[in-house]
């Protein structure tokens, strides 16, 4: 069995405990498990960064904010992941890719039995909300089954708002 892990920063410590439970399982029966965990740098921000600068600044010598930003982000991101490989206690394989997170994760789910996520919206109240836009766009689209995790206690159903009111054709009661 394929597990993938998306490794998000907020979520990354709840779908980490998820995948180390299945593969517990998996385990006691006699199953192999191979574990994942990805983490994915949008490059859309260091792109506008980069544009920013070179705007505002030309191309002299002055160091460019773009490529700061771009190294202490990998450099969180590999910390991020490092912590999650200790938290899960698995021998495990460790990706870090840069690109459209939400496209980057679907192809990366290509090779999985199950991608597991996190709720990354808002977490007050059960519903669509709870879910970010690349949340949403794996969710949607993975080629395989999708654990989705609550990263704390989920809301109680009374956090689900209520029905809109029917509507009613003229001349009914």
């Amino acid at each position: 069995m394929n597990i993938l892990v998306w490794v998000v920063a907020g979520t990354w410590p709840a779908c980490v405990g998820a995948a180390k439970d299945i593969a517990e399982v998996r385990h006691r029966a006699g199953q192999d498990v191979s574990i994942t965990l990805l983490h994915v740098i949008d490059d859309a921000p260091h792109e506008v960064a980069a544009g920013a600068f070179d705007a505002l600044m030309g191309r002299g010598r002055h160091r460019d904010p773009a490529e700061q930003i771009r190294q202490l982000t990998q450099e969180a991101a590999e910390d991020m992941l490092a912590a999650a490989h200790h938290e899960l206690g698995l021998p495990a394989t460790r990706r870090l890719v840069t690109g459209r997170v939400e496209r980057v994760v679907t192809a990366a789910a290509q090779d999985a039995d199950y991608v597991i996520v996190g709720r990354d919206g808002d977490r007050s109240r059960l519903g669509p909300d709870s879910l970010g836009r690349h949340t949403r766009f794996v969710v949607d689209h993975a080629p395989c089954a999708v654990m989705l995790i609550w990263p704390e206690t989920a809301p109680s159903l009374g956090s689900i708002p209520p029905p809109p009111p029917r509507h009613q054709r003229p001349g009914e009661a």
